[in-house]
């Protein structure tokens, strides 16, 4: 029978046949060659040995349960999978890899601590078995890993550059081993001295609870230590730059995020990479000095070392230079800079001129529109944009000029059915392509195009439609999928749709999830930063405290000045000081009828008509509200058009026609109680009862009976068929119930007692002395908290 040899593992064969050990490791000229490169290897050894301690484990472990094991998709494979890409980031203190291995292999967390034990306490020759154990895991006909796998080709990767190391550099990495389980004994505080006095088992377990149960910073876990490889580097700003991109609260501090990056440049001063990176870390932070700074070191990066060069062939270098004053031009444009912007997008057309590169010049044409809509109307200059980007093939183009062209004809006053279609050829185009980013961007554009058309339930279901979707984008786990400016714009829209509904324990939830995904210092934190403002506002104003809504005003205008300049008028105007909040909404005018903001322009229009009511001068008052209902026509602007009708109602009841305003008031009501605020709703209602009130007293009750009934075909909802001669003034009282809900659901006491006041004389027209007295205790209890308005009640619609 022939003699059984002992199997002989594939690195040792390889070290049979290459000579003795010591000759390899100890041959300078081969050590001189290799240079910087092995200490490149010898780094990345370092940083990834414990997951290979790790994988090892795992892969015994698999073995041992083979039958546990599926093909397709195991846990266990998806747990190397996890393992190998905890690697790749930068180097973990050995409890954080604990805590990693037990969120993936629970019961592999103590044998990977023996194993890396062993090898720290014991000698050179222990850390040179673990690497030829590794290389029989490729042996035989059943291997435990397969060499094609992604387990298997880290592996590899592993054991091919210790291989490649000198004896001097295994020695250091043997060093940095011991050092690194050290440091971590050292850091648990705990000797073995103690360990002896104590019981073993309870120690263990508080040792074991306290490492995976202590909550780490997000600086700790992602921070770099130390020199990395270029391939963790690489991770690293990757990993950075997604999460940037996706969900920033996860990425580290703008202070923490740049100190990484000065070290990293402080070992390799060309990385180009890095130096994106911190032009866009220093975008969050709003450095102009530091993000021109770092944008100019990145070009210059790729001039120097010839990356551009390599990809593109001769044209590398121009390339570089065209695109770095398109992007310089696109910094400036967004801190503002219009015309240092202007010369930059000047230079990168003449260049990208001089190299006939048309997608460099389609980009320009975008920007250049984007610099001239500040001056004049370039509405041709993006129609022929977004004509070239198709010619051309620039779907991502194309789409984003789409969606310019859409927004500047909903501003212009186009029809919605017409956009809506223009944004559903834009659709098409994103779908095609894929373009994940462009369609959040259309439907936030669609909510923002109902909520200017005033369909306030069209743009909640719009709003809801991309909440409940996913992205196309792949992420990483943990990592929320939409942090992008859409998904902020669409919760503000639902915030504020929320709040105008009464609901205002929804609208802070909303916003604390707005605070929480877009912290203080993200790029989008201002955009739920003015609409927290705009809602605190018009809570204080409803319920009265003009002192609170007068200091909000400052943190308004810090975002929107002409918002804040707009909401200081209606303070001044709700305390009585008229001069003053007439100069300022005629400056107000001014300023926005030149700037073109049509929406701002009618409110201000329909603010100073009430004005002139208060001031007793309600003819005057009519011209205002007709051009302020000619605009909201002529633009499309409905819920504003409605509420102009209704201010046209009131003036109509205050010359003594509410007849007139009775018949002109179902041509706003319905779109109000359809889409518009509660506020609105109970102001309308207010109105309709008012106006009841005063035609059932210009009557006599023959003629009510015979009038109301010729217009019960055409305002139903206003006033039912009557029977009695007090038919009107029973309905009006129901009208003021219903007014008096809404404005309840607002805490809108003002109101409220304004209400209460009217119910109580018509009950006591009407001999209801019971129901009078109720009105007049809840009256008298409002009139004592709220001061007095010394304003008549009939000159006051809101």
């Amino acid at each position: 029978m022939q003699e059984r040899r002992p199997r002989v593992s594939a690195g040792r064969q390889r070290r049979s046949r290459g000579g003795p050990r010591e000759s390899r490791y100890f041959d300078s000229r081969r050590a001189e060659k290799r240079g910087a490169s092995c200490g490149a290897r010898q780094r990345l050894l370092r940083g990834c040995w414990p997951g290979l301690a790790a994988l090892k484990c795992i892969n015994n472990s698999v073995t041992e349960n083979s039958d546990i094991y599926n093909p397709p998709r195991s846990p266990i494979t998806g747990r190397t999978d996890e393992m190998c890409i905890k690697e790749q980031g930068p180097d973990m203190p050995l409890s954080r890899l604990r805590k990693a291995i037990e969120e993936s292999c629970p019961h592999l967390a103590g044998s990977v601590h023996i194993r890396l034990k062993l090898m720290a306490e014991g000698e050179l020759k222990d850390m040179e078995q673990f690497f030829d154990d590794l290389s029989d895991s490729f042996t035989g006909t059943e291997p435990e890993v397969h060499k094609t796998s992604v387990v298997g080709l880290f592996l590899r990767h592993m054991i091919l550059a210790y291989n490649k190391l000198s004896f001097s550099q295994v020695y250091k990495l043997y060093t940095a081993l011991q050092q690194y389980f050290q440091n971590d004994e050292k850091k648990d505080g705990i000797d073995e001295s103690d360990m002896e006095l104590t019981n073993t088992e309870d120690l263990e377990g508080k040792m074991e609870k306290e490492e995976l149960d202590a909550p780490l910073s997000r600086e700790e876990e992602i921070s770099c230590s130390g020199p990395l490889s270029q391939k963790q580097a690489e991770y690293f700003l990757s990993q950075q730059a997604s999460l940037l991109k996706n969900d920033e609260t996860k990425a580290l501090t703008p202070a923490s995020l740049q100190k990484e990056l000065n070290n990293l440049l402080k070992f390799n001063p060309d990385f180009a990479e890095a130096h994106y990176l911190s032009y866009l870390n220093n975008l969050r932070v709003q450095d102009v000095f530091s993000s021109t700074h770092s944008l100019l070191h990145y070009f210059d990066r790729l001039i120097l070392t010839g990356a551009e060069s390599k990809s593109n062939g001769d044209e590398g270098y121009g390339r570089s230079l065209r695109y770095a004053a398109l992007n310089l031009a696109a910094l400036h444009c967004r801190f503002g800079h219009y015309q240092q912007a202007e010369l930059a997008l000047q230079e990168a057309i003449r260049i990208a001129q001089e190299s006939n590169d048309h997608v460099c010049l389609q980009h320009c044409l975008s920007w250049l529109y984007i610099l001239e809509q500040k001056i004049f109307d370039s509405c041709v200059l993006l129609e022929h944009s977004v004509n070239k980007s198709l010619h051309f093939g620039l779907p991502y183009l194309a789409s984003l000029g789409i969606q310019s062209l859409v927004q500047q004809r909903a501003f212009a006053g186009k029809a919605a059915n017409k956009l809506m279609d223009a944004l559903k050829d834009s659709d098409l185009l994103h779908w095609k392509h894929s373009l994940s980013e462009l369609i959040d961007i259309s439907i936030a554009q669609k909510t923002a195009i109902w909520r200017l058309y005033g369909r306030s339930t069209m743009a909640l279901q719009q709003a809801q439609t991309l909440l409940s979707m996913n992205s196309l984008e792949a992420v990483n786990v943990g990592v929320q999928q939409n942090n992008t400016e859409s998904f902020a714009v669409v919760l503000c829209h639902l915030a504020e749709l929320h709040a105008e509904q009464g609901y205002f324990a929804a609208a802070s939830e909303i916003l604390k999830h707005l605070k929480e995904r877009f912290p203080p210092n993200s790029q989008h934190a201002q955009l739920w930063m003015l609409f927290d403002q705009k809602i605190q506002f018009e809570r204080a104003m409803n319920d009265g405290r003009y002192h609170i809504a007068d200091s909000l005003v400052a943190g308004i205008t810090a975002l929107n000045s002409i918002e804040g300049v707009y909401r200081k008028a209606l303070v001044l105007k709700a305390q009585n000081q008229m001069s003053e909040a007439h100069k300022l909404l005629q400056k107000l005018l001014i300023h926005c009828q030149k700037i073109k903001n049509t929406e701002m322009v009618i409110s201000v229009l329909l603010s100073i008509a009430e004005l002139y009511w208060r001031s007793s001068c309600h003819t005057i008052a009519l011209p205002v509200l007709l051009q302020a209902l000619a605009l909201s026509r002529e633009y499309s602007l409905q819920y504003l058009a409605s509420e102009t009708v209704l201010n046209l109602a009131f003036s109509q009841l205050i010359l003594g026609i509410p007849e007139q305003a009775l018949n002109i008031l179902h041509m706003a009501i319905e779109p109000v109680l359809a889409h518009g605020a509660v506020l609105d709703k109970g102001c309308a209602m207010f109105l309709v009862a008012k106006c009841q009130v005063a035609s059932a007293a210009s009557y006599t009750p023959q003629k009510k009976v015979e009038g109301s009934m010729k217009k019960s075909s055409h305002c139903l909802y206003l006033i039912p068929k009557l029977r009695t001669a007090n038919q009107p003034l029973e309905s009006a009282i129901l009208n003021l119930n219903e007014a008096k809900t809404y404005f309840a659901k607002v805490d809108c006491k003002e109101q409220l007692r304004d209400v209460l006041y009217f119910q109580a004389r018509l009950f006591h027209t009407l001999g209801k002395t019971q129901e009078r007295n109720k009105c007049a205790m809840l009256f008298r209890q409002l009139h004592q908290e709220l001061p007095a308005h010394g304003v008549p009640l009939i000159n006051a619609f809101k």
